[in-house]
Order: C-alpha cells, then structure tokens, then sequence
C-alpha cells in the first residue's frame, strides 16, 4: 500500500496525490513519520522522504536529500536537506549552507498549484548540476569528519537546534513579545534595528529570504550580533510572532506596473500562507509596495479577520504633519486632529478629526480656511522630505509598539475603507485608527468635508480597478 500521511495533514487528499507522483517518478524514496524540532524548540510529527537524485557533473552522481513536508502542504514549502554519508563531504555554495540546509528559488517562490515537489526536485537537479553540492573524502578524512557529520545529520533532524537554545540560556522560553520582520533588503533590515533601538519587543526574527546565505546588512547583522535579533530562512522561526512586518518587494523584470504589482502577489502566494500559520493571532503589517494592494492581498491570503490586517500608510506622513504643525508653525491646538489620509503618494490629503466650536458660521468658515492654510503649507513641506528605508523603519517601530504594548493610540494606517466616506468596494486607505494588541480596534471618524471625500473615494475607485486586474 502507497504511504498515507496522517489526519494532521490539512490537505491530505493533494499531499497523497504530490507524493505518488514523486514514487512513480523516483522509486528510490523511502517516506516516513518522523518528529522534527524546530529552532524554537517546537516539535510537530512530519512526513519525510529520503532517496538520492540523479546528477550530471562530468561523471553522473547520486546526490542524497532528505525533504520534509510540513502539515500545511502544499501551501508551504517542504524543508530540504542533503543528507551526506560518511565519505561525503559538504561543498558550501550558493544553495547549501554548511549544514546541509538547500535553498532554492523554487522554495523562496513557492505558491501552489504551481510549485510541486516534482519541479522542486527538478530545479534541485539542475542547481546540483551547476554547482555539485558534495565531494568524495578519502578514508582519512572521512574519519576526521565523522564527528562533523554526526552534528549534521543531528541538525537534519532537529536536534542541535534544542541543544543550541538551551545553552544560550532558554531566553526564548520566556519570550512572550516577539516581531517577525519577513524581507533583509534595506527596509526590513531598518525595521529590525528600529523595533530593537525602541525596545518594543523580547525578539525580533529577520526571515531572510534571499538565496543562499546571510547577505549584505543581514549578515552584518550576524557578525556584530545585535542583542535579541535572531536571522533565519526557516519560516517556523517565527511562530506565535505578536506583530510580523511584511517588507518584501519583487525583483522581477517586469514591464509594467501591473506586472510589478502581480510578481508582488506572487511573492506573497508563498509567505502569507506561511506566516499564518506559524502565527495565527498575530496582526500582519505591511510595508510592501503599493501597501494599499498588497495589504488587501495580505489580507485575502491570510483570512484573517480586517482588523488584524494592517499597512503602515500614511503613519509617517501623518506624525511629520502633526510634527511641523506643533514645531514650525506653532500651530498645537491643531495639530492633535490633523492627519494624512487615504493612499500613499501624490493622492494623499491632510485631514481632521474634530473640529473646535465656534460661535457662528461666519467663524466656522474663518477657522476652516485658517486651518487649510496652515496643512496646506504643511504639506507643501512634507512634499520635499520624501520616505527613506530608515525613515519607514521608524514608522514601523511606532505601529508595533502601539500594537505590541496596547497603547491604544491613534495612528493613521491602511485600513479597510469599505463602509466610510461612501466607499463600496474592498480597498485599503489610511485612516485614522486605534490600535492595540488586536490590530485595528476602532477607525475614528472623520470631519465631514467634501473635498477628502472625493479624494478617497477617487483613490478608492482607482485601487479597485487595479485589484480587479490582479490574480490572487
């Protein structure tokens, strides 16, 4: 009889179907339960498979593997290992690390129905081919390294990882405030150092996406150790995360915008299913471009519920505006209502949230227009300052810290807009929000005015459009 994984398995019947298909094509694998520990310590019971691949460097080569699918399959990649005998040793390159831990583009890509363990070990193959993983040692090494394969096979298999955490105190045991920051380009590397200068959480994880190893300002991350920061390819590094902040951008060669965006959405088929289920109550952030898109595609992904799905919108823009009103026009009394609202960009429009009262109309319409005037020239200002990686990272360090601390504070995020200022469809718009450990707790209303009106609902029409266009 074909082996069945067990019940835990959320999609059973296409698992069976994936792994009959890797049977007939590679009859060599064997499959298995075995029970896998993960960097956090956690164990999980998993499916593993193990057989050689066929390989072609000049001579031809059978190369070892060993894949474990993980209980969300296919919707989260499997984890690839070599799984070398005592002769072999590891050629530390571009898709190994000197674990043996394979990573690949298929892996980092990975979004079902389209990626498969067949095409998995396809592109492992032709990798392999490029660059072969492993190389013959003669007796004598062999037996100097028998040491060093045994901590390699133990990794494999999870066991180093609890051995490693226990020596470095079981810090993590009492973590209970941890943000996962998902992206090691500029962005999410300011993030990290945001979040952990602010001291907003116990942890911050940085999942390092990129092939191969630690590159750029994630390994200098590593080398100079900052405290409490943990980098890893390996998405259950952040389970049960209070906050995970979306900071990944394609790096495709797209020709249009849409194209960019779609190659977005592709990347985000693979990570949101991912992060949720590693981290089922936490509230996803995202800075991702076009944040309003790609906060409503996290969003669809995820299923979470609309309040436990933000993006960092117009938070910076909104705190400079509150900033200048205070500092460099001594306007205080107005800055406590102003905000920035609607979607990033040359679309967004200063706005308020309450109005002082007046004794007559004819005041009213003086203290409007002497109010508009100070924004507007607020916003002319802001115009020039532009949003830097470090400058968004800041942002995002404020947002987790209302949300990881429950500070209950106004911030102006993206948001689902459907039901104000008339807006019918399912697009995300800053507006300003209370936030706390849940997300979104309460979207303050705003001050009626016609002119912001328009302009959401014309950025509303416009985000839609371009959703419409996308396959999610």
């Amino acid at each position: 009889l074909f082996f069945s994984p067990p019940s835990q398995y959320k999609f059973r019947d296409l698992t069976i179907e994936e792994l009959k298909n890797v049977s007939k094509t590679y009859p060599n694998f064997t499959f298995s339960m075995n029970t896998y520990t993960f960097k956090d310590g956690s164990q999980k019971d998993l499916l593993n498979f193990s057989g050689t691949v066929p390989v072609k460097y000049g001579n031809s080569y059978n190369i070892p593997i060993c894949l474990w699918i993980l209980d969300s399959h296919p919707f989260a990649p499997p984890i690839c290992f070599l799984k070398p005998t005592a002769n072999m040793g590891i050629a530390v390159g571009k898709h190994v690390d000197a674990r043996g831990r394979i990573y690949l583009p298929y892996l980092q890509n990975w979004s079902h129905p389209k990626s498969t363990l067949i095409g998995l070990i396809k592109e492992m193959i032709a990798k392999f081919e490029e660059e072969l993983p492993l190389y013959s040692l003669s007796s004598s090494d062999a037996a100097r390294q028998s040491e060093l394969l045994s901590y390699i096979a133990k990794i494999t298999e999870g066991e180093t990882d609890m051995k490693s955490r226990s020596k470095t105190g079981g810090r993590n045991e009492g973590c209970c405030n941890k943000i996962t920051v998902v992206g090691a380009g500029d962005l999410g590397i300011a993030c990290v150092l945001a979040v952990a200068a602010k001291d907003v959480a116990d942890k911050v994880v940085l999942l390092d996406l990129s092939e191969g190893a630690a590159k750029g300002g994630a390994m200098d991350l590593e080398i100079f150790a900052v405290p409490n920061v943990e980098i890893s390819k390996d998405f259950s590094a952040s389970a049960d995360s209070k906050v995970v902040v979306l900071t990944v951008n394609s790096l495709g060669n797209a020709q249009t915008y849409l194209d960019v965006i779609q190659s977005n959405v592709d990347l985000f088929r693979g990570i949101i299913p991912a992060v949720s289920h590693y981290s089922q109550n936490t509230v996803l952030l995202v800075a991702s471009h076009p944040v309003e898109v790609m906060t409503f595609v996290s969003w669809k992904l995820s299923s979470f519920p609309k309040s436990r799905v933000i993006g960092v919108g117009a938070n910076l823009d909104s705190e400079r505006l509150q900033y200048m009103l205070t500092n460099l026009l001594k306007a205080e009394m107005l800055a406590k209502d102003a905000w920035v609202v609607g979607e990033q960009g040359e679309d967004k429009v200063p706005s308020w949230t309450s109005c002082n009262v007046v004794a007559n109309q004819t005041e009213a319409m003086a203290a409007r227009n002497s109010r508009e005037k100070v924004a507007n020239r607020a916003m002319e200002v802001l115009k020039g300052k532009g949003q830097r990686s470090w400058s968004v990272g800041l942002s995002v360090a404020d947002l987790a810290n209302s949300i990881v601390k429950d500070k209950r504070k106004v911030h102006s995020v993206s948001t689902l807009a459907k039901g104000c200022c008339n807006i019918n469809s399912e697009v995300f718009l800053s507006l300003p929000c209370i936030l706390g450990t849940s997300g979104v707790i309460e979207v303050v209303r705003l001050e009626e005015d016609p002119l912001v009106q328009e302009k959401l609902q014309s950025s509303a029409g416009s985000i839609h459009d371009l959703q419409q266009q996308l396959k999610l």
